[in-house]
């Protein structure tokens, strides 16, 4: 990274080149942000002295911040650029169009279509028309045959109708997808100094020369150079792919990098560069801009040819990184050293190929599995269809009737065949349920909407629909359960114990003095508290609540902190151990008048108190404290305070003498010891009002609350029975992490699953854990095989340290005002209130989501069901379909898109809480489903036959049966066409209920789409009937039959009525359908994400031994292949052995390669890793041995057949590498990869 775009070109200071009045250009900053370490520090002291030289060029005040004038700020915009990085262009309405065209039914319309229209427009000779049979003869009246353009016409007309839906559909949904992507965006505030006071700003207002402060968990909007710092580490990661955290001071290493995360300390740094300069930035625009709008194709040529040229460099110029060194200073192109473009182009295709990281959404598998299958059902209807009509049209005319072909008729019999083959593919429209992805998107869109309303920020909108499938929430305690607000409310002061905070008159003024000195410099200069906002309201916490609770403790002892840190301000500080999750405790060192030091400490009590070695007595001298007192205080003090909920934090401190000598502050367990105890607090968070009964609603709804925390075992205890997490007289089980890691470990120290089976399921308070045990605890739940469903768990957390464990989860929640940025940026929903009870709201909408899409489905079969059946058999009689093309398609827009929007739209109500959650594997369409499909379609179709046979003799009218060619339209069709409109209509306020309940109608007017569009659709139903004319294949009818029409399509509501009186227990004969995909058919692009999460259960594993054990060969010898090639092409070794992830905006640059976990299979060290084809084998062991060695047979289900079309052998094939390994193994990769024959999910596209 350090070779970056201008790091040629050597500032000499050249002062002339000055950006208006700041005495450093845009081009000076760059290059010194490449730079790293002691060359940037040398850098620095060349050009501007030090950073005091760097902040008074930037006209900035390390102590007061910019001024805040506005002219200021935004003249520091036009000169060094702002701190946005510009999105990607969105796609516009006629992309949209245009890809909706692409649909295949769609296109086999319009062709049909076409034809049909070139055909109408050729009329043979009169003379010879009888000769050409019956069916072409008898039309009455000249004009009607001139109206045979109308049908293809009309077929144009209505797909063009569809593709502007979808579209729109389509439009819509990006924008409300951007939308959300902004309000993530707006949220991230940071807190800078401007004019002396620290204020936050959303990052996008950050500008060159800001002093920013920066504290554990932030993530850096912008490069900087550190101006003072308190043990500052950061994980640099992201951008280095180094997981070691990098210690920043400003003796060795000032300079801070944008997308970097603030893993411990504090400090503050002066901005130097933002948006599109930054480092982060800079990436960006490699990755984005460049070859986003490219197809994959194009960049699949360029990496080919990229290839080539290294190649051919590699001879010219010595080294691939010169030429990129040329190329970005010709300002063509900004290369990066780790981002070489090929990789570049290969986190592109990456990121289209796997977006959201855990495996396919539930909902999502079981929905394109269904529609494969009623698409291949629908492609084999429509293909009889066409045959039956074709061989009855011929039969009928050249054997019954015997007639000769005549040249002359030909075009008339072309016409019928275009009239047959247009019928088929109307079946095939219908039959496709192309609604269900709209249903879906519609449904998720409409969810997140208003699951904003709710304080659920959804980044990830396949949560919100896992959500509803949870049956297990892992949350924190503090600020989740508890209201974040703390308060010391009892203390143990100069040997005795408070039980409320006492009169400062009864407290020693020597030790009072001590104690408040210590509060006020040994808690981050970030957290204060300030008055309230409203009269009479409580005083603000701003910053770290614990700190906030002792600050308010000295305020309540009568003494200013503010004065005391005003005299000693943060600069003063001689050193800071700052708070992290392994030392638990934040100390910070003052250096005295004396040249001798006193260190203060506070930390978790019983961590303290071990190493306290003296205490406080109530005359205000120390006397000796023993192992024996400790224990004695523990019981007499901690543990009464921990029972009644408190959080216990000790304060001490150390003073170390002038004698002994300036101590080693680098060995922090000789400082940390023979502390002297100050007092202990209890401080109280009060549970949120509405938690426990938040909590009820969970444990009703068959969902475990367990609470992970990391107080001691006795306060978790007690907020735990507070909350209703633990209910007297049951049998559940509290640990503290240690205990809880020595029961899950086996004697090596290895996790075993078994062991924590035997744990989680009774498990519900998880005290003073670590992250990790967090993590291990989510883990082994969402791993465990001990109940036949696999758990679906949610987090909660707020903590960096938490990023492990919501990114493992299937839904992680992070908190929107106490979480850390790095928090956020794991998870999949932020809670923009951090309460507990939203939860349990988007527990709602997801089951919500679901059941609406189960309601569109029960809807959409039943008309899938009865028009195939209706234009199948009619046209099998009657030699021509009773629903014309253009009514199918009519028919197909209301169902789909319509009904889509309507069913999808249906608020949740409390009901949904009642039942226990589906799981992975519950079928979409349960047996009362089915019940109520089958039901409403057999009287659909006995109505329909009746019309469709005796209509004629009830209505008594004209039979439509038989007509010609071009016969003008019946009455007898248009009763047909409009009963069965009208009972679909019907038919879908019976959907509104899944489960099988009576009342249908209930609360149906909550939802104003759904009225609204059953009310249109009759509207338009109407006027079709009535004006629709020739195009429609109608006629206006008379009121007495429209009456009967809709008399016939209410039937379908009272029929409903009887189909629910049967008990679905009574017929055994139904089935479900639309599982979840079993293992054994996931297709190979899934298996590789699931392995990556270490998803594969582990009997499968077991059966897979003999398969890994083969491609551990076959990997060998491709490694050293690659070896061989890495060094013939010189591409660096350590190219890109981090995989970029999907990085869609600044904030979610992240890749935490500490977190990943490692999958527990054998992974052979790869040398390219960012080539995931070659990596195929080890994790592709589902379809490749079926192909390559004989193994454990695994059923494929029968349903679905393979896909006719060949499937290109892996998403992202990083070309260079196939190529070359098959130079010496023909079938290397390639052998394994003919996709499945189980693979269901090869979109409808493929497998037409």
């Amino acid at each position: 990274m350090a070779n970056n775009s201008y790091s040629g070109v050597k500032n000499s200071m050249v002062e002339a080149n000055h950006d208006g009045e700041f005495g450093c250009t845009l081009k000076e900053l760059r290059s010194l942000m490449e730079l790293r370490g002691a060359e940037a520090l040398s850098k620095i002291g060349e050009s501007y002295e030090d950073t005091q030289g760097l902040c008074s060029r930037l006209k900035t005040s390390p102590v007061d911040g910019l001024s805040g004038q506005p002219t200021d700020i935004e003249k520091r915009k036009t000169v060094f650029g702002q701190n946005l990085i510009p999105p990607k262009k969105p796609k516009t309405f006629l992309q949209l169009v245009w890809e909706a065209l692409q649909d295949v039914t769609l296109i086999i319309l319009e062709v049909a279509a076409i034809v049909s229209l070139g055909l109408s427009f050729y009329k043979p000779p009169d003379a010879e028309r009888d000769h050409c049979g019956r069916a072409a003869g008898g039309v009455e009246d000249e004009n009607e045959s001139e109206a045979g353009w109308i049908e293809g016409a009309a077929i144009l007309l209505s797909v063009i109708c569809v593709v502007l839906v979808t579209a729109f559909n389509d439009w819509s949904k990006e924008k409300q997808f951007r939308g959300l992507q902004s309000r993530i965006e707006q949220e991230q505030k940071f807190t800078v100094v401007r004019g002396g006071q620290v204020i936050q700003i959303p990052v996008a207002e950050i500008v060159v020369g800001d002093i920013a402060q920066v504290k554990y968990g932030d993530l850096l909007p912008a490069d900087g150079v550190l101006i003072q710092g308190n043990d500052l580490k950061i994980d640099e990661s992201s951008l280095t792919g180094e997981s070691d955290h990098v210690k920043k001071t400003q003796e060795k290493d000032p300079m801070l990098l944008s997308g970097t995360h603030v893993m411990e300390g504090s400090g503050k740094m002066v901005v130097t560069a933002v948006g599109v300069n930054s480092q982060t930035g800079i990436i960006f625009t490699l990755l984005g801009s460049a070859e986003e709008d490219e197809d994959e194709e194009e960049e699949k040529k360029k990496e080919k040819e990229e290839k080539k040229k290294q190649r051919k460099n590699k001879k010219q110029d010595g080294s691939v990184e010169n030429r990129k060194k040329a190329k970005a200073q010709d300002g063509a192109a900004m290369e990066m050293q780790p981002l070489n473009s090929d990789e570049g182009a290969d986190a592109e295709e990456k990121k289209k190929a796997n977006l959201p990281k855990k495996e396919k959404s539930v909902l999502q598998g079981k929905l394109t599995k269904l529609a494969v299958q009623i698409g291949k059902a629908g492609l084999v209807m429509s293909a009889i269809t066409v045959i039956i009509l074709v061989v009855l049209f011929v039969v009928d005319t050249f054997w019954i009737q015997n007639l000769p072909w005549v040249k002359d008729c030909t075009p008339i019999y072309i016409q019928f065949f275009v009239k047959f083959f247009i019928i088929g593919v109307t079946v095939l429209v219908v039959a496709v349920p192309e609604g269900l992805p709209l249903a879906v998107t519609i449904s998720l869109a409409y969810s997140v909407k208003k699951m904003m309303k709710d304080n659920n920020l959804v980044r990830h909108l396949d949560a919100c629909e896992t959500m509803g499938n949870a049956t297990a929430i892992c949350s924190d305690k503090t600020g989740t359960l508890t209201m974040n607000r703390m308060t010391v409310v009892q203390a143990f002061l100069a040997e005795k114990h408070y039980k409320k905070v006492p009169e400062p008159e009864n407290i020693p003024s020597s030790i009072l003095d001590i104690l408040i000195l210590g509060i006020a410099v040994n808690c981050a200069y970030t957290t204060k508290i300030m008055p309230p906002e409203k009269e009479g309201g409580l005083p603000r916490q701003v910053g770290n609540k614990t700190e906030c609770a002792l600050l308010g403790f000295s305020n309540d002892l009568k003494r200013d902190y503010q004065a005391i840190r005003n005299e000693i301000p943060e600069e003063k500080l001689y050193k800071v151990y700052t708070f992290n999750s392994v030392r638990k405790s934040m100390s910070s060192v003052l250096k005295m008048a004396d040249g001798s030091y006193r260190m203060f400490s506070k930390g978790a009590s019983e961590i303290l108190l071990k190493k306290c070695y003296k205490i406080l007595t109530a005359n205000g001298e120390s006397k000796v404290f023993r192992p024996r007192d400790r224990d004695d205080m523990v019981k007499k003090v901690i543990e009464p305070m921990a029972s009644e909920g408190l959080r216990t934090i000790c304060l001490a401190y150390r003073d170390f003498p002038v004698s002994e000598g300036e101590p080693d502050w680098d060995n922090e367990n000789d400082i940390l010891t023979g502390l002297t105890c100050l007092c202990v607090v209890g401080i109280e968070d009060p549970v949120r009002p509405e938690v426990p009964d938040a909590i009820r609603k969970c444990q009703r709804a068959g969902i475990t609350v367990r609470m992970v925390t990391g107080d001691n075992i006795n306060t978790a205890r007690a907020i735990a029975t507070k909350c209703g997490i633990l209910l007297p007289g049951d049998d559940f089980i509290c640990l503290e992490g240690k205990e809880f890691n020595r029961r899950i470990r086996n004697e090596k120290g290895e996790i075993e699953q078994e062991r924590i089976d035997k744990i989680w399921p009774k498990l519900r308070v998880l005290a003073r854990s670590s992250p990790t045990d967090k993590h291990t605890l989510v883990k082994g739940i969402i791993d465990s095989t001990v109940i036949e469903q696999r758990q679906v768990v949610a987090v909660t957390g707020d903590g960096t340290n938490d990023g492990p464990a919501l990114k493992k989860a299937d839904v992680g929640f992070a908190m929107g005002i106490a979480g850390t940025d790095v928090a956020k940026e794991a998870s999949d929903i932020i809670l923009t209130d951090d309460n507990f009870s939203s939860i349990v709201k988007a527990v709602m909408w997801g089951r919500n989501v679901y059941d609406s899409i189960s309601k569109f489905l029960q809807f959409q079969l039943t008309v899938n069901v009865v028009a195939v059946i209706v234009a199948f058999t009619g046209a099998c009689i009657t030699q021509d379909s009773p629903l014309k093309a253009v009514q199918m398609l009519w028919v197909n827009l209301i169902m789909d898109t319509f009904a889509s929007l309507a069913l999808a739209t249906e608020p949740p109500t409390e009901a949904l809480l009642l039942r226990k959650p589906y799981g992975r594997n519950k079928p979409l369409i349960s047996r009362t489903m089915m019940k109520n499909i089958l039901g409403q379609g057999v009287f659909q179709l006995v109505i329909i036959f009746t019309l469709l046979f005796a209509g004629e003799k009830i209505f008594d009218i004209d039979s439509g049966r038989n007509t010609p060619l071009h016969a003008p339209p019946s009455e007898h069709y248009t009763i047909v066409f409009n009963t069965f409109v009208l009972m679909q209509l019907f038919n879908e306020i019976n959907a509104r209920k899944i489960h099988g309940e009576r009342n249908v109608f209930e609360g149906i007017f909550n939802n104003l789409i759904f009225c609204s569009i059953v009310f249109g659709t009759f509207i338009i139903q109407i006027v079709i009937v009535q004006f629709g004319g020739k195009p429609f294949s109608c006629v206006a009818l008379t009121i007495d039959q429209w009456l009967w029409c809709t008399f016939l399509g209410f039937g379908s509501l009272l029929w409903g009525q009887v189909i629910s009186s049967i008990p679905t227990s009574r017929l055994k004969f139904l089935k479900t359908a639309g599982h979840g995909t079993q293992k054994e058919e996931i297709p190979d692009e899934e298996l590789e994400e699931l392995d990556d999460m270490d998803e594969i259960d582990h009997a499968e594993r077991e059966l897979r031994r003999g398969q890994i054990l083969w491609f551990r060969g076959l990997n060998r010898i491709q490694t050293q292949i690659r070896v061989v090639n890495a060094f013939r092409s010189s591409i660096s070794l350590y190219e890109g052995l981090e995989k970029p992830e999907s990085r869609s905006s600044i904030h979610n640059f992240m890749t935490h390669p500490e977190f990943r976990i490692e999958d527990s299979e054998p992974h052979i060290p790869l040398i390219d890793d960012t080539d995931a084809e070659d990596d195929a084998p080890t994790k592709r062991n589902s379809s490749s041995p079926r192909n390559a060695t004989p193994t454990p047979p695994s059923p494929t289900p029968t349903t679905t057949a393979a896909p006719t079309t060949p499937v290109s052998p892996s998403p992202n094939q990083n070309n260079n590498a196939v190529e070359s390994s098959n130079h010496l193994l023909p079938e290397g990769p390639k052998s394994g990869t003919p996709s499945a024959p189980g693979s269901p999910l090869h979109s409808l596209e493929t497998s037409l």
